[in-house]
């Protein structure tokens, strides 16, 4: 799907707020500092995938299911910093 440059901003903004919402918890950092207070230095990659479904009216629902690709690493990663999803 070719996207509008409205649409690539709004993604890009998403993307954005995402990293800056993961950069800016104290949730994360102290994992991440656990971590390191244990002897690693921990390598998170998460990989993001957004997908677009355009709507009649522009506007509607968002989709009820969302398929993430994550490897086994960041499944094992999110596991460790407490964060579940089914």
């Amino acid at each position: 799907m070719k996207l509008d440059k409205n649409a690539k901003q709004a993604v890009g903004e998403l993307g954005d707020a995402i990293n800056q919402a993961v950069e800016k918890s104290l949730r994360v950092a102290d994992a991440i500092e656990g971590l390191r207070q244990l002897g690693y230095e921990p390598n998170l990659t998460l990989k993001l995938e957004i997908g677009l479904q355009p709507t009649e009216d522009g506007f509607g629902d968002f989709p009820e299911e969302i398929e993430l690709d994550l490897t086994d690493e960041d499944v094992r990663a999110l596991q460790r910093m407490k964060i579940r999803f089914e």
